[in-house]
């Protein structure tokens, strides 16, 4: 063979990409508003809006003082009780504080940042905590133990009252800082910082502190006494320098920053007006049911963690383990999460996040081993970080801007309080049941409490889950599982097809090889069966597609084979909003002669043009629409041009010479071989019969999977064929 002829091995060479992985016509999934991007491109891309950032290291510093304030109030209270009671009672106060401000504040300070300039309230709510923060190391200096507690359980209950104020007004503003399409990643940012990266840090920020601390105290007798001071005088630091930065961020003032206070409704009627809406709302209500199972299930595992892994054979060293899989998984589930269920409806996958993480808590509560509950622990995290970073996203594209903080606060009270009974009751519900062990053969498995407590749990999150997704369902026409499979396996063809009924098929092949005639018997065959059909090709199914298909195919002027690719690709994108998509749209089976992929064997192989550059002009032509099955229909191509030449006078293509022909060829088949589930490749010098046969048997298995009630039966007659001629 010439030297000039492209062996099937370099061809398959050109078709792979670098790392190896096949990549066949545009079988990349089908978005044609919002393509796939990588999940620290989106990222990268939110960080890139100015306002946005500056945001986010407010939060990111506020976050790490909520925790860091956590940490230091609880140790310092526990240093300042005395006796083991004392130290417990001193703890469960703190804790009980800051939880008890949402049952009090939530609805009226979502109201209030409806109602005032949200910079000024995150302002004046970070310069709050900065003073209250940094009174309590300054109370020790001044007055007795026993008033120094119970200022830290007074300062404490004031930072939650403030913290109310402050976190509506943030999370209401973040869908005005970026554009609609990037509220899904700023909120993955914000949760990931917040219960991922600063927990982290705040504890070993807390540890250092603590140590220079213990240093500074053998040499002053002022940090002997305080052995936390460090870690809150750092804590306010954080608040004031957040209120510093927020302060310049005046696009989160919005509308708001110029309206006269005449023109405000008063709080209460916004109070009462959200909460009429709050009453009213599908989403809301849907969100509610789901936040609150989860967080029940939330408080038993706090609540029996421990004692659950001692009933393991588990010392401290695994409750840290166990404690630490729950942000894990959480932190895993906010990065990965959105990129994993692809372009699943955000109503859906919250119902369906919830429902994972129910029943990896009702796994880990039957679980005999610590390393078992650990696993399931990160699934449970994993689940619930989808959750409600779904949630998140729903609240901010959509609830109205004049609604959202009063939806926000409403949501973030909820949890608060829902933590406090789970918290409160689980104890004793352990204490109730008691233990006791059961001897398997040689196994001894314990069943106490904390596994009774833990299955409830796991039941009444899963009941949440199925009411939350039954409340939020959007596609109800389409089955859960297989749309799920679908966004899984990035297949939107198949959620296309559950969704209209819409099939799309391509047939390819060189020159010579049948297509027109087998897509004419198969479209017949189609309609007979009562079914609408389109038969469509390319170049030239449209008026501008006919002038395109002069100038490639029979101008005399040659063309240079970058302009004829980027003429095809101006035929298909016009070819595809035209008539190919409305088909599918209309549930109908759309056959077209020639697709992407003749685009990729011939201006990419046949003419030596960057087969990746004519993909990717090619999807963007298309907005990511691929063929549901592509029958490629082989012939060698001396046969095929004998056959061709018998129609009569050669186009450009087809006048090409038998090498470029040959390289065409491969490089079809090296497409189909690296695809094969979505491609039919049929032997084109086979009877006309026996090729028609095989092909309606591949389309009658593509067909075969779907619901009855999504096929477009239409009467059996001729004129269901409609046909898109030149």
């Amino acid at each position: 063979m010439s030297a000039d002829v492209i062996s099937a091995t370099q061809v398959a060479r050109i078709l792979i990409t670098p790392e190896g992985a096949a990549i066949t016509s545009e079988r990349p999934v089908e978005e044609p508003q919002q393509p796939a991007v990588s999940t620290v491109a989106s990222i990268s891309g939110v960080m890139r809006v100015t306002p946005f950032r500056r945001l986010w290291y407010s939060t990111a510093l506020s976050s790490l003082g909520d925790w860091l304030g956590l940490l230091a109030s609880t140790a310092l209270a526990t240093d300042l009780a005395h006796g083991y009671q004392a130290q417990n009672y001193a703890l469960g106060g703190v804790l009980v504080v800051k939880l008890l401000p949402a049952i009090i504040l939530g609805p009226l300070a979502g109201a209030f940042a409806d109602r005032f300039d949200r910079r000024r309230t995150m302002v004046v709510s970070d310069a709050l905590r900065f003073l209250l923060f940094i009174s309590i190391p300054l109370a020790h200096l001044v007055v007795d133990v026993d008033k120094t507690l119970a200022w830290l359980l007074i300062a404490s209950f004031l930072i939650e009252c403030v913290s109310l104020f402050w976190m509506p007004a943030k999370d209401a503003s973040v869908p005005n800082l970026v554009r609609r399409d990037q509220i899904e990643s700023a909120n993955q940012l914000s949760l990931i910082t917040t219960y991922g990266v600063t927990p982290v840090l705040a504890a070993g920020l807390f540890s250092l502190l603590s140590l220079i601390t213990n240093v500074l105290a053998r040499h002053f007798a002022f940090f002997e006494a305080q052995p936390v001071t460090l870690a809150l005088y750092f804590n306010a630091g954080t608040f004031l320098f957040g209120a510093i930065v927020v302060y310049f961020i005046r696009e989160i003032s919005g509308h708001r920053a110029g309206r006269a206070a005449d023109e405000q409704p008063g709080l209460m009627f916004l109070v009462r007006e959200g909460a009429s809406f709050i009453r009213n709302s599908r989403l809301i209500g849907g969100l509610i049911i789901g936040l609150v199972g989860a967080f029940v299930a939330a408080g038993a595992v706090i609540g029996a963690g421990k004692i659950f892994v001692t009933s393991l054979g588990g010392g401290n060293a695994a409750y840290g383990v166990l404690f630490g899989a729950v942000f894990v998984g959480l932190g895993t589930g906010m990065g990965f999460g959105p990129r994993l269920a692809g372009d699943l409806s955000r109503r859906r996958l919250f119902g369906v996040s919830l429902i994972f993480a129910a029943l990896c808590l009702m796994l880990t509560s039957v679980m005999p081993q610590v390393a078992l509950a650990t696993v399931l622990v990160v699934g449970i995290g994993f689940g619930a970080g989808v959750a409600y970073l779904a949630g998140m996203t729903l609240l901010g594209t959509e609830v109205d801007d004049e609604m959202r903080g009063r939806v926000f606060a409403l949501l973030q009270s909820l949890i608060r309080v829902v933590l406090i009974l789970a918290l409160a009751t689980v104890p004793f519900a352990v204490a109730q049941v008691g233990k006791k062990t059961v001897t398997i053969g040689h196994v001894h498995y314990t069943v106490d409490g904390t596994r009774i407590v833990l299955m409830v749990g796991g039941i009444l999150c899963l009941a949440a889950g199925l009411l939350a997704y039954r409340k939020l369902d959007d596609r109800e026409q389409v089955a859960m599982w297989p749309d799920v499979k679908a966004s899984l396996r990035r297949d939107s063809g198949a959620r296309r097809r559950m969704r209209t009924g819409g099939i799309f098929i391509a047939f390819e092949g060189g020159e010579g090889s049948g297509k027109s005639t087998q897509i004419k018997l198969l479209a017949a065959s189609l309609a007979a069966s009562g079914r609408s059909v389109i038969t469509t090709h390319e170049p030239g199914a449209t008026e501008v597609g006919k002038r395109i298909r002069d100038l490639v195919l029979h101008h005399s002027e040659p063309l240079s084979p970058r302009a004829e690719a980027l003429l095809f690709a101006a035929d298909r994108a016009h070819h595809v909003d035209t008539v190919i998509r409305p088909g599918l749209e209309h549930g109908g089976i759309v056959l077209t002669d020639r697709y992407v992929d003749s685009s990729v064997a011939y201006q990419g192989i046949g003419r030596g043009l960057p087969v990746d550059e004519i993909r990717r002009m090619s999807r963007w032509a298309t907005g990511g629409l691929r063929p549901d099955l592509t029958i490629l229909l082989d012939v060698p191509a001396e046969v095929g041009l004998a056959r061709a030449g018998d129609r009569g006078a050669a186009d450009k293509l087809e006048g090409e010479s038998l090498i470029f022909h040959q390289r065409v060829r491969q490089a079809f088949r090296v497409m189909a071989e690296s695809a094969p589930r979505y491609y039919c490749v049929i032997d084109a010098q086979l009877d006309s019969a026996a090729i028609a046969a095989e092909i309606r048997s591949a389309v009658d298995a593509l067909l075969t999977p779907r619901r009855a009630r999504n096929r477009p039966v239409l009467a059996a007659a001729e004129s269901d064929v409609a046909e898109v001629t030149s």
